[in-house]
């Protein structure tokens, strides 16, 4: 653990979520040694601050590190730059050129969206895994190179392989040891610290004060989905900080700036209406979750005076309340106490004169501490414990019960429970586990 937090500090990571550091003790316990790592995640989760880390604390440290994405380089192109061509190989080719894996002998290779590199690419970089060696663009002899691969990607590579578009062989060679990088919306523990770490950084290059979020801002953070992760958050948290005059940021900043935010990370009523619409239900139940928490608050308030009111009655009276615990050892001894006709001036003349003997010391300390009688009790009428339960507004108790819902709904088919809230499998699948719903 205290090496995960000084890998923190150096590379600039916040975050405090079990995800993040086991992505990160994957990391660091593959860094040593020269075996290939997919890392996979959404776009904007920081990919590539993983390969930064992974070569720092690898052998090859001292030797360059490159990241080349490989959906920017055109396909023409992408061989010539990776494995390097010879002279005259094609059009413009005036002298021999020396691709990345050729220059970064010895060193490490980022390979960004993998998933968008062409078939035929895909070729020489296998045979780079299974032999370390390739050919130039017009070469007729292979050289052999040592490189460690990284590749890094945002798709579905499998249905890639389905579909016809990356080679299965491949994988499997680039897949030996696979980083899940857990995108934001599965770490909302960790949102409002990188937010605030985004505000500050802002305040101090451009010598600002720092915005700061109420309470119902700060909810609306940290409940919206972000799609674009960590890059979107940060140019949320750059927008406002120029936007909003006032320092003190609120939801209605929020919705005025970032018409998106309400789409929180949370299960909802599937509707048939537009875009509009939908913005429009979300706004709605957003206002009616704080209005139900302030008319709870006036609720418990009112408990209190009420509380208050009673509790100066029998001070003021000097009344005596009930020993509820001694009613109750006399009725389990099923002592035959009737009310309202019960005797009080001769309590012991409502027993059997056989059980006098055995009862009188418990119904003389019971007529000593009898309560003064505001109102007659049935005989039907107990004392029992109460608890006044208060509704919870927490916004996981919330999601929690509705993904229950759905599924008693559904009878326990996932696939239609997820559907009808409006979320991936995958995400129910999660939440499930998060919950204890199984």
């Amino acid at each position: 653990m205290k090496n995960i937090q000084s890998i923190k500090q150096r590379f600039g990571i916040i975050g405090q979520s079990a995800s993040l550091d086991q992505a990160l003790g994957i990391a660091m316990r593959v860094a040593n040694t020269d075996l290939s790592v997919l890392i996979r995640g959404e776009s904007g989760v920081g990919k590539e601050v993983f390969s930064k880390i992974i070569h720092s604390l690898s052998s090859r440290k001292h030797e360059g590190l490159i990241a080349i994405n490989c959906g920017a380089i055109p396909e023409g192109t992408i061989n010539s730059e990776l494995f390097g061509h010879e002279k005259g190989a094609f059009t413009g080719a005036t002298s021999d050129r020396k691709g990345y894996f050729e220059t970064y002998n010895g060193g490490t290779i980022f390979l960004d969206e993998i998933g968008e590199m062409p078939l035929e690419t895909q070729a020489y970089l296998l045979r780079v895994l299974e032999s370390g060696e390739f050919i130039r663009v017009g070469a007729s002899k292979g050289t052999r190179t040592d490189v460690r691969i990284i590749a890094a990607t945002n798709v579905d590579l499998e249905k890639k392989i389905q579909e016809g578009k990356f080679r299965q062989d491949l994988y499997y060679r680039l897949q030996t040891v696979q980083i899940q990088v857990p995108a934001l919306k599965e770490r909302p523990e960790d949102i409002y610290m990188l937010f605030r770490k985004f505000t500050l950084d802002f305040a101090e290059k451009y010598r600002s004060s720092p915005i700061q979020l109420d309470e119902k801002a700060r909810l609306v953070l940290e409940n919206y989905s972000w799609p674009g992760n960590i890059r979107e958050l940060k140019n949320v948290a750059e927008q406002l900080s120029v936007m909003v005059e006032d320092r003190l940021i609120t939801a209605e900043h929020f919705i005025e700036l970032v018409p998106n935010i309400l789409n929180r990370n949370l299960p909802s009523i599937a509707t048939n209406n537009g875009n509009s619409d939908n913005f429009q239900e979300r706004e709605i139940l957003y206002k009616l979750l704080f209005e139900m928490r302030n008319d709870m608050s006036e609720v418990r308030e009112d408990l209190n005076d009420v509380k208050s009111l009673i509790l100066g009655i029998i001070d003021t009276n000097e009344l005596r309340v009930p020993d509820i615990n001694q009613l109750n050892q006399l009725q389990a001894s099923k002592m035959p106490v009737k009310r309202p006709s019960y005797n009080f001036e001769n309590p012991v003349s409502n027993i059997p004169y056989s059980n006098h003997s055995k009862h009188d010391d418990e119904l003389q300390r019971f007529d000593n501490n009898r309560p003064i009688i505001l109102n007659q009790v049935s005989d039907e009428d107990t004392f029992q414990n109460t608890e006044i339960v208060e509704e919870s507004l927490s916004l996981a108790d919330m999601e929690k019960d509705m993904i229950r819902k759905a599924l008693k709904k559904h009878q326990g088919r996932r696939k239609d429970a997820a559907s009808d809230l409006e979320i991936s499998e995958r995400t129910l699948y999660r939440k499930i586990k998060q919950y204890g719903l199984q």
